[in-house]
């Protein structure tokens, strides 16, 4: 890694190690520390989300024409003056206010810093660098969820603003660490006159059939995964299975150990396989997870059993992510034209930030109250996951879906270079 991946990275650990202080809790922060109930806390979360949709496209034009740091620096400040009003407010109306800010903050970091990632990174090194970043963020994460997990007193309001102003912190720790990155200048893609500013880009995109189907499969996994974790399995925990603020940070932990220990061990084996069979295995390895949530709060096993099998699905979920961060990512940056990857990654958070819209205010309310139904519905979209990976594997070109393909043409065809079959992969795309 160069002096500027370093950084970057150093970044992300930070910026996850104050997330971790808040993400597993505010569930329990906004529907029982505040009393504001689950629809509240459930609506907190849609908020939290649906801010994202109004900033992504908006995002992805800015970092296309200005240059990822200066956008990512703008969303940092943002997100820390959200994470320290959310600490210190009491009300629906200011928690909903909040939530957006941080919502939109955090949001607009994603596509910044994967388009960071990709500047300063080869086609070689590039589902490295974004197992490294997933490494790191988890790890700061699932620290930050221990710790913070045996920190909250949801008797005193004032433990939960400590930890969200730690949250506020840790982005500020992140514009000054950032700021000192000299990434390598990327192409910019300039309007055409008389042409409204982003839509030649969005059109290309759209007209990108495997990149569609990639945004739809985007959307499933991080409405059955992602969208869940946050609502839906934190309110099924403390509901159906008596799960306990300290046993969810335990959970989160779990799924991170998962990610720490088994992530280059993954890489080794994701990088000799097709994207799209890894992604479908990655539906499988959830629908057992999903089977395993149903036991811990629909068994009939002692509260030690509900809690073990409730802490193994946290950590069946870390293995399904550990296999996806290297291979949904690069896969994106392999799918954009020149100078669009901030397009691009835009475009796949703003995916992501619908499911993540969608996911908590379908899973808050049914997790909480309909806990048969729930578990039936995620392991059904689970299983929906593989079904569009293989699908979107006939879409994709042999090194597209296969990145190792263009380093074994290198010795078959006597040194013919890797670069070439990718571009030419890209324009058949």
């Amino acid at each position: 890694m160069g002096a500027a991946m370093r950084r970057i990275h150093v970044g992300n650990a930070l910026s996850a190690f104050g997330l971790g202080f808040t993400v597993p809790y505010l569930y329990v922060y906004v529907a029982q520390v505040r009393g504001l109930g689950s629809v509240t806390a459930g609506l907190v979360l849609a908020v939290f989300a649906v801010a994202a949709l109004i900033v992504l496209p908006f995002a992805g034009r800015a970092i296309v024409r200005r240059g990822p740091l200066p956008v990512l620096l703008v969303a940092l400040v943002t997100a820390a003056l959200g994470a320290l009003s959310l600490g210190l407010s009491a009300s629906a109306a200011t928690v909903l206010l909040s939530a957006a800010a941080l919502g939109a903050g955090q949001a607009v970091m994603q596509p910044a810093l994967a388009t960071m990632i990709v500047d300063c990174s080869t086609t070689e090194t590039r589902s490295r660098a974004f197992a490294m970043q997933f490494f790191l963020q988890n790890l700061g994460l699932g620290v930050g969820g221990l710790i913070g997990g045996h920190l909250v007193d949801t008797t005193s309001a004032s433990s939960f603003t400590l930890l969200f102003a730690i949250e506020a912190a840790m982005f500020l720790v992140l514009v000054a660490v950032m700021a000192t990155v000299r990434a390598p200048r990327a192409p910019r893609i300039e309007e055409a006159p008389g042409q409204k500013a982003g839509g030649g880009s969005w059109r290309q995109l759209l007209g990108n059939r495997a990149m569609v189907q990639l945004c739809v499969l985007g959307f499933v996994l991080f409405f059955a995964c992602y969208g869940q974790f946050e609502s839906g399995l934190s309110a099924y925990g403390v509901e159906a299975a008596g799960i306990s603020t300290s046993a969810l940070g335990t959970a989160l932990a779990a799924n991170t150990l998962v990610i720490v220990v088994a992530q280059f061990a993954v890489l080794k084996f994701v990088e000799r396989r097709k994207r799209s069979r890894v992604i479908a295995s990655v539906g499988l390895i959830w629908a057992v997870a999903w089977a395993v949530a149903g036991y811990a709060g629909l068994g009939h096993g002692s509260q030690a059993m509900a809690t073990a099998a409730f802490i193994s699905t946290y950590a069946l979920f870390g293995l399904g992510e550990a296999m996806l961060s290297p291979t949904l990512a690069p896969l994106v940056a392999d799918l954009a034209p020149t100078g669009l990857a901030g397009q691009y990654n835009s475009a796949f958070a703003l995916v992501k930030q619908l499911a993540l819209a969608v996911g908590p205010a379908v899973g808050g309310p049914l997790g909480a109250s309909l806990h048969g139904p729930y578990i039936v519905t995620f392991l059904l979209f689970s299983l929906g996951i593989t079904v569009l990976a293989v699908r979107l594997g006939r879409r994709l070109t042999d090194v597209q879906n296969q990145p190792s393909l263009a380093r074994s043409r290198v010795v078959t065809h006597g040194g013919t270079p890797a670069g070439a079959d990718a571009a030419a992969a890209t324009a058949e795309a």
